[in-house]
């Protein structure tokens, strides 16, 4: 009798539950792209009968455990240390958007990056309490952006495809130059992750590669573009005294920033891929035949200063000018039962942000600096930790490739072996950089659940007697874990 009434008061609810399961149902349309059709093309809330009206949720996490040897001299919460394991995230993140009308579509998307044991906390949080340096980390807004189709993908009168499309949005935009990796999607990179001289500005002038603006987006048949003007996040980096070698070095300031205009085309020559989002696939696992080349741009005025001398307090203003050419190829090789593919990827990079600048990066960094003890000499350009150059004046080249191997006996189970190289000729440098990245997918499922092992190599720069160049390498193994839906 117990029983019978609880489940008597339950049934509402239950009833309830099972009316929005059927409302939350999952499109039999196959996203190209993931590898695997269990998720069509994902979880949707349809406003609608038709499912021209819906709402789709994506929600994903990337988990790293790595090992990391870190740069000479690096210390984690004041211990030295020479080799670091840990586990922590690369990506936590919530996306949604919305079809409301055959026209009119809005998107956001929110979450976290970086934590790790020791280091991505919340804001101003320090020390090992209740607020520790690597604890509750703060959400924030990666994109939000509305969008309205002048020209739609589909006549909402006739049903008829148009060869030719315009759409216009403004917010906080992924939709941009330089490259077609610049608007990469995260869920399904080839390599663990994207190399970041893609994002060039990232947590500078934008906001996690993203900055608020208008933007077009369109296709004129097999060409496809995106343009857009925006307003720079303010930077206000003090200046710095001239290199004793090099001369005057530029850093980031742009006081109130002017007109950002940036925009990236490509051709299609096979399969056409969606515009309806900005996030580019990395592997389509050889369910489409790709073939593209593409060209983009991003500019801005007066976006960095430099010092004149060292006696002197006066400035110069630099425009920050950054250039982009790529190919991307995913091709189907093989008999076609062994569903074999050949992915590649390559880019050129012309960036110039005014004269010597130079940035670095450690991705997850866990160290807090150098010990106090090392000599001046001693201590790497890089940083502490896993810090490497990132970007800055000069011209970058990077190439990945990767080849998906037939099926076995586990349909499911796909091995795609990767391996990819950056070269750097960077003006504030004596010498050119080689990074060399070299591992594989293991998917369990397409993207959805995938297992990723990659070693990567950096140089470790050097400042002797006013030359930056290369003595020694350090390496750092990572094993993502990722799963998303």
């Amino acid at each position: 009798m117990e029983s019978s009434k609880h489940f008597h008061f339950a049934k509402p609810a239950l009833i309830i539950c099972l009316h929005f399961a059927m409302l939350l149902t999952l499109s039999s349309t196959h996203v190209a792209g993931q590898g695997a059709d269990n998720y069509g093309s994902g979880l949707k809330l349809k406003l609608d009968s038709a499912g021209k009206k819906y709402v789709r949720f994506i929600m994903w996490n990337q988990i790293w455990m790595r090992h990391i040897q870190n740069n000479p001299g690096s210390m984690v919460n004041g211990n030295p240390s020479a080799n670091t394991w840990d586990i922590g995230a690369r990506r936590l993140r919530f996306l949604a958007y919305a079809q409301i009308t055959p026209r009119y579509l809005v998107l956001t998307h929110f979450g976290i990056n970086n934590q790790s044991f020791a280091t991505g906390g919340g804001s101003g949080t320090t020390g090992t309490g209740g607020y520790g340096a690597g604890k509750k980390p703060q959400l924030f807004f990666h994109d939000a952006w509305n969008e309205f189709a002048i020209v739609p993908a589909e006549n909402p009168t006739t049903g008829k495809k148009n060869k030719r499309t315009l759409y216009l949005g403004a917010g906080l935009h992924y939709w941009w130059g330089i490259s077609r990796m610049t608007a990469a999607s995260t869920l399904n990179f080839l390599t663990v992750d994207a190399p970041v001289i893609n994002w060039p500005l990232v947590d500078v002038s934008d906001q996690f590669a993203r900055q608020y603006g208008l933007y077009i987006k369109g296709r004129l048949g097999k060409l496809t573009y995106n343009l857009n003007i925006n307003k720079p996040f303010a930077t206000n980096n003090s200046a710095v005294n001239p290199d004793p070698v090099h001369g005057p070095v530029a850093v980031d300031n742009n006081g109130d920033s002017k007109p950002a205009i940036g925009g990236y085309f490509d051709y299609q020559f096979l399969d056409q891929e969606s515009n309806a989002l900005p996030f580019r696939v990395g592997t389509y696992m050889g369910t489409k035949k790709v073939l593209n080349i593409g060209a983009g741009f991003y500019h801005t005025q007066k976006g960095t200063i430099s010092k004149t001398s060292a006696a002197s307090s006066n400035t110069n203003t630099h425009d920050i000018t950054l250039l982009g050419a790529d190919v991307f190829a995913d091709l189907p090789v093989g008999p076609k039962s062994k569903n074999m593919a050949v992915t590649a990827y390559t880019v050129f990079y012309d960036y110039n942000f005014g004269p010597n600048y130079l940035r670095t990066v450690g991705i997850m960094n866990t160290t807090s600096g150098f010990d106090p003890a090392l000599e001046a000499a001693k201590k790497t350009i890089n940083g502490s930790g896993n810090g490497r150059i990132f970007v800055g004046t000069g011209k970058i080249w990077y190439t990945q490739a990767g080849l998906l191997l037939p099926k076995g006996k586990h349909d499911k189970m796909r091995i795609q072996p990767f391996a990819a190289y950056t070269y750097k000729k960077l003006d504030a440098l004596d010498e050119a950089g080689h990074y060399l990245d070299v591992g594989g997918n293991i998917f369990l499922n397409g993207h959805h659940a995938k297992i990723t092992p990659q070693y990567s190599t950096r140089p470790l720069y050097y400042n002797n007697n006013g030359e930056k160049k290369i003595n020694g390498t350090k390496g750092e193994f990572i094993l993502q874990f990722q799963v998303y839906l």
